[in-house]
């Protein structure tokens, strides 16, 4: 769809013909089918024609609009300006965004992790080994991830490379910063860095396999999904963290060990050195307040996730095409610009496709109120596709009920569609409907079966997913208020639910899964309560390093100018920040405590011969006092 305005003023009368000649002339030489004559608007100062591109996929339409644009700049007269806008615009604008944009978000999150890596060591040497190994890994993952999708006929659209960049390095950073967190605790028990590297790879192997396997079947679970680009990124995504995990696994310790103990150059840990269990830290501080007075920290905290929850309710979801980028392009422009001198429905006709004869159809459409004008576009193999232009603008309720009205009348038209831009966002959110239902609850059984397995208790994996859960309502909540009253975003993308949910869910559950893994492990020598705060003071460090990279990494998605993966990067980022410095730091140690040996029934952690650890009220004195690590 073709928009002319005048420079200054009205089109003049004999405009109108030279442009119909320009459209006419740019059909035949780009071989593309013309529509309805050229119309003008009743003040004057626009014109619209209509050209009939071929049907083709993405990248081919995006290269045809590309042509038009260049060939009116060329060809249209002195005074006129010439924009191309409508459902195929919208298209190749939003293909446009992606032109070297995966190098970009690559390029800022290598950034972003080099220099989280180099605060979080302090030194000028370890960061570059894990960098470099899950650098490796990202795009080993990206080649694997399209041969895959391929080989299985999936569909992906641009934005799954570029999401499995930023999840390949958040997930492989943390995972690479617990077990060198591991590795330099052993480093200062062990002489020898190949034992000291074997025991750090045991201890830390069941928390990273445990949390990779279930963000892999979370992601698997997309599989499920109506939406083919949904599909992709779950395949894709998976294939990342799995790649991601054997790497830190496999790669990254060989070269740990390799490089010796002068990679942690300047702090190089020395045998005899307190261990991160044992020190004064910051975390232990944090563990001794948490223990005094465990209930008032539970119930304050959920109090407060409760009160910014409830922000929820408040959600729209649905973007128009208009608010799906952060800078206007220039189909968005043009079609606003046409909505001033034309029905609100010109920019972005709905398109009925009928094998019936096109008259009754011609007649039910045009006689319905919501509708200003029903035409035949182009006829083929017996196949007719009509245009109806809607009284109000794009995006709208009002369109809304326009095409459901359009679709009940046709309902008895035997072999007619309705279909265009309007009739595909309708049916994407009934489609990312149906998945909420489907996929949230599928995700939530899948994390509570692996905690269960993991840990072989009843209570403590009912309680981390409800940390989690709450997380993500409050992440929500909280990131609304944002979208709404400082970055003015109309409504939530139908997309980002799900997979603010699946990401924050398996992600979320992997701090704890790190905390509570070591909670056993020391439980085993110190009981129930200390194991839970030696957990926290060991890991402390380690997992808010992670939590604040991980939250950067995804805040990074904000580099690309569409509003979904900006939200999407914003829900994930408050998310895993929330999760990190409240849920993991003061919840789950407050109802470790709390809670003592009940935590975790029916399992006994605490060691055979040690005090019933069953929940009496803990002492209000430190608990974390200095013992020898097994």
């Amino acid at each position: 769809m073709v928009l002319f305005t005048a420079e200054r003023g009205a089109l003049g009368p004999e405009l109108p013909a030279r442009l119909q000649q320009v459209v006419q002339e740019v059909g035949t030489d780009l071989s593309l089918g013309s529509g309805p004559p050229l119309r003008v608007s009743e003040d004057g100062t626009a014109a619209v024609a209509v050209l009939l591109l071929p049907q083709a996929g993405a990248t081919e339409t995006a290269d045809v609009v590309t042509d038009v644009r260049r060939a009116l700049d060329d060809a249209v007269p002195e005074g006129v300006d010439a924009q191309v806008t409508g459902p195929a615009a919208v298209e190749a604008d939003l293909a446009a965004v992606f032109d070297g944009a995966d190098t970009d978000l690559l390029l800022t999150t290598v950034a972003v992790v080099a220099v989280l890596l180099l605060l979080t060591y302090r030194s000028p040497v370890l960061w570059v080994v894990p960098l470099v190994v899950v650098g490796v890994a990202d795009r080993l993952s990206a080649v694997l991830a399209t041969h895959a999708m391929a080989a299985l006929d999936v569909a992906w659209d641009e934005s799954t490379i570029g999401i499995l960049s930023v999840l390949v390095f958040g997930a492989g950073t943390d995972y690479a910063l617990l077990l060198i967190s591991r590795y330099r605790d052993e480093l200062r028990r062990q002489p020898d860095r190949h034992l000291a590297m074997r025991q750090a790879l045991g201890r830390t192997a069941e928390a990273v396999v445990s949390s990779a396997t279930t963000v892999i079947l979370g992601l698997l679970v997309l599989l499920l999904s109506v939406i083919p680009t949904t599909r992709g990124l779950g395949l894709a995504c998976a294939i990342g963290v799995l790649t991601a995990a054997v790497f830190v696994l496999t790669v990254l310790p060989a070269a740990l060990v390799v490089f010796g103990r002068w990679i942690f150059w300047p702090r190089v840990p020395r045998v005899g050195q307190t261990s991160l269990a044992d020190s004064r830290s910051t975390w232990r501080r944090v563990g001794d307040q948490v223990a005094r007075r465990p209930g008032w920290y539970v119930v304050g905290s959920a109090v407060l996730l409760a009160a910014v929850s409830l922000n929820v309710i408040r959600i729209d979801t649905g973007l128009d095409p208009a608010d799906q980028f952060l800078e206007k392009p220039e189909a968005i422009t043009a079609a606003e610009r046409l909505a001033d001198s034309f029905p609100g429905g010109t920019s972005d006709p709905v398109q009925i496709l009928t094998r019936e004869q096109p008259g009754p159809v011609l007649r039910t459409v045009g006689g319905l109120d919501a509708v200003r004008s029903v035409a035949v576009a182009r006829q083929q193999d017996g196949l007719t596709e009509i245009t109806a232009v809607l009284e109000a603008p794009p995006g709208s309720d009002e369109s809304v009920q326009g095409v459901l009205d359009i679709r009940a009348a046709l309902a008895e038209q035997g072999d007619t569609v309705v279909g265009g831009t309007q009739a595909q966002s309708i049916d994407s959110r009934e489609a990312a409907s149906r998945d909420r239902a489907v996929i949230l609850p599928l995700i939530g059984i899948l994390v509570l079966g692996a905690l269960v397995l993991l840990l072989r208790s009843a209570v403590a994996p009912l309680l981390l997913v409800a940390t989690v859960l709450a997380t993500y309502a409050a992440s929500l909540g909280i990131s609304w208020v944002l979208f709404t009253s400082v970055l003015g975003f109309a409504a939530l993308d139908v997309g980002v639910p799900l997979l603010a949910f699946l990401f924050l869910v398996a992600l979320g559950v992997d701090y704890n899964i790190f905390l509570v893994t070591r909670a056993k492990e020391e439980a085993a020598t110190n009981g129930a309560r200390q194991g839970m705060l030696r957990a926290l003071t060991a890991t402390g460090g380690v997992i808010t390093s992670a939590g604040i990279l991980l939250a950067a990494v995804f805040a990074v998605l904000g580099v690309l100018p569409l509003v979904v993966l900006a939200q999407l990067g914003l829900v994930i980022c408050v998310g895993v920040l929330l999760d990190t410095l409240l849920v993991r730091t003061i919840v789950v140690p407050a109802l470790g405590v709390l809670l003592g040996e009940r935590f975790w029934w029916p399992r006994r952690v605490s060691p055979p011969g040690a005090a019933r650890d069953s929940g009496d009220a803990p002492t209000a004195q430190p608990l974390l006092g200095a013992s020898t690590h097994p």
